[in-house]
């Protein structure tokens, strides 16, 4: 279970009803501003507990500019943070009303010139974020390299070590993500709450690198298990947090494109590995030497030369802003989020609007088990269930199939050894270019989009490879194989790729947000195990041919879901997604059910229609 929050680090809000509690007891007027404050908080928390509808609302709206700025220096005098007043004040107007700022006077030219200037050039933004992308980049590569060198060693290994049982070589390939859902995933709970976003990071390095070097000096099948078990610590750790980071540091408008980067940079690590397969095959053992091949052994140890890089980076990169916040270090909070944003106007509007929304999280929960509101709450269920579904699709989409056994695949459709490497490597360069355009497409196209668009194609080139093993002319089923794989890496790196770590460390609400994307990367990873357990046997029982059918057919199943029951989350905060998922699931079907006969009349029969009312808007 993830530890609460330690009491006496997180200071509450005053009791709403006590006298002793408000700084303006001796001013009516005051106390009246102050009332006005509390009773619109009062109406939010009613809204976000009773929410059926879609609507996004402002806790701030509605309030007067008295009573806000009283609100604004009850919170600066309470954080510490009354240096900077002025500025909190301008930024609390700001996020009263953020596509009215135009109408703020208190704004100068400047100000507002800013904040045009994070919609029209939204990619213009500080060094530090970037240096924030970079590194979480480089936990992403660290995360691809981890899971692809075996694809190559496997091919080694299991003639050095004996190893004939389909079941035990599932085993060993699928340890570190047996690890990952019964530990890894688990303990980064607690991990995040003691040593932060970037500790935890940082310790995730620190055991892919001992893990990778353990690896390359393994002399059975068992004691490789068992090294491959403890890289799974590493995987669950970095899986778990690295999104999150990147989440949190991020700004609304690009969050979508720069947690992408997660996956985006995982393909990279991927094709890396993809590469290392190829680069070390033809290195021989040394005379003397007692081990029969050294090339293995070089692949998984080069995947333990990237954590150490960014292991180091760690130390210069600020923490979560968020993070922060739950220990009431807003000074720190409000630094770390001045260096992520481009002014100290951006940063003051997200530290006050930030903090409003955590309000209403806490009382939330105040008094709740953190599991038990994790699924008896219906807002955290609904995202769970969203979350459950992206990560088992990651699995079931029949990608991994491809991560880790693409290269017995193109063997089983008769490509020679280097061959099989070369093609293999294909997938991964493949893999990581597609990818890139997701960098834009997610934060217009959209997460739920993307996945509706992709999910039936995806299920297409599967049925499409595994039939085509039954093509009687060798060369011609070495093409079809090759393209059938090579196009469904290339659907699948815009819109199942990106979306599943993105959507996951968005849709939960913070004073959950560490339980909730350690379920999520536990399912991920223990699906992971399954797939990587079960496809040699399964290869074997149903044929290379039905094996790729099962897969295509999940991907069937889950353009369906994903149209009726998956919420879309682009552009809007972290803290708003909270209204998002406390609409009901049967409201979302049947809006979308009614909206099939409008897309039929748009698109197919290419008709002028009036536009239908969007499920999601925001009340300003």
């Amino acid at each position: 279970m993830a530890p609460r929050r330690d009491e006496e680090a997180v200071e509450t809000d005053p009791p709403l009803n006590k006298e002793k509690s408000s700084p303006y007891n001796s001013d009516p007027e005051k106390e009246s501003d102050i009332d006005d404050v509390h009773r619109r908080e009062s109406e939010f928390l009613e809204s976000v507990e009773k929410n059926a509808n879609a609507a996004l609302r402002n806790p701030l709206a509605g309030l007067s500019k008295k009573a806000l700025f009283k609100d604004v220096e009850t919170f600066a005098e309470s954080k510490g943070l009354t240096e900077h007043i002025d500025i909190l004040k301008k930024g609390a107007l700001v996020a009263q009303n953020p596509s009215q700022f135009e109408m703020i006077e208190e704004l100068s030219e400047e100000d507002k010139e800013t904040l045009r200037m994070e919609t029209t050039h939204r990619w213009k933004q500080p060094w530090m974020m970037y240096f924030m992308t970079v590194l979480c980049a480089g936990s992403a590569i660290v995360q691809g390299m981890d899971q692809t060198t075996v694809n190559g060693a496997q091919v080694f290994y299991t003639e050095e070590f004996g190893i004939t049982d389909t079941w035990i070589r599932g085993l060993v390939n699928g340890a570190p993500y047996l690890c990952s859902v019964c530990i890894g995933c688990w303990t980064s709970a607690p991990t995040n709450h003691y040593l932060g976003r970037r500790g935890t990071i940082f310790v995730g390095c620190f055991a892919s690198t001992a893990s990778s070097f353990w690896q390359a000096v393994t002399d059975s099948w068992w004691h490789l298990f068992i090294a491959r078990f403890f890289m799974g610590f590493a995987i669950g750790a970095k899986s778990s947090t690295t999104p999150v980071y990147g989440a949190e540091c991020s700004p609304a408008i690009i969050r979508g494109a720069l947690v992408m980067m997660w996956q985006m940079w995982t393909a990279f690590g991927i094709m890396c590995g993809f590469i290392a397969s190829v680069v070390f095959f033809y290195i021989p053992a040394p005379e003397g030497w007692n081990i029969q091949y050294l090339n293995w052994r070089l692949m998984l140890g080069s995947a333990g030369i990237p954590p150490l890089f960014v292991g180091a980076q760690i130390f210069f990169a600020p923490e979560s802003p968020r993070w922060y916040m739950t220990k009431n270090k807003y000074n720190k909070a409000f630094n770390s989020l001045c260096r992520f944003r481009n002014t100290k106007l951006q940063a003051a509007r997200d530290v006050y609007y930030i903090h409003k929304l955590l309000q209403v999280e806490n009382k939330l929960k105040e008094g709740k088990n953190l599991f038990k509101e994790f699924w008896l709450r219906p807002r955290n269920r609904r995202a769970a269930q969203s979350s459950f579904f992206v990560m088992f699709m990651q699995q079931f989409c029949g990608v991994n199939v491809i991560a880790y056994y693409s290269s017995d695949i193109f063997i089983q459709a008769d490509f020679t050894q280097p061959q099989a490497l070369l093609a293999s490597m294909g997938t991964g360069i493949i893999n990581w270019l597609f990818a890139i355009p997701a960098i834009y497409t997610i934060d217009t196209f959209g997460r739920r989009n993307l996945l509706v668009t992709t999910f039936p194609l995806m299920a297409l080139f599967l049925f499409f490879t595994g039939f085509s093993f039954y093509i009687p002319n060798e060369q011609a089923r070495l093409g079809c194989v090759a393209t059938g794989i090579y196009l469904f890496m290339a659907v699948y790196s815009p819109g199942e790729g990106p979306v599943p770590f993105t959507y996951s460390a968005e849709c939960f609400p913070l004073y959950i947000r560490d339980v909730g994307m350690s379920f999520a990367t536990a399912t991920t990873w223990g699906f992971n195990f399954i797939l990587a357990l079960t496809w040699p046997s399964l290869s074997d029982a149903f044929t290379p041919t039905g094996a790729f059918c099962w897969y295509a057919a999940w991907n069937c199943f889950a353009t369906g879901f994903a149209y009726f029951a998956l919420p879309e989350t682009k552009a809007l905060s972290l803290e708003e997604l909270d209204q998002v998922f406390s609409v009901p699931t049967t409201t979302h079907a049947k809006y979308y059910l009614k909206m099939l006969p409008w897309y039929f009349k748009r698109y197919i029969l290419r008709k002028d229609v009036p536009p239908r009312q969007p499920l999601y808007h925001l009340e300003q």
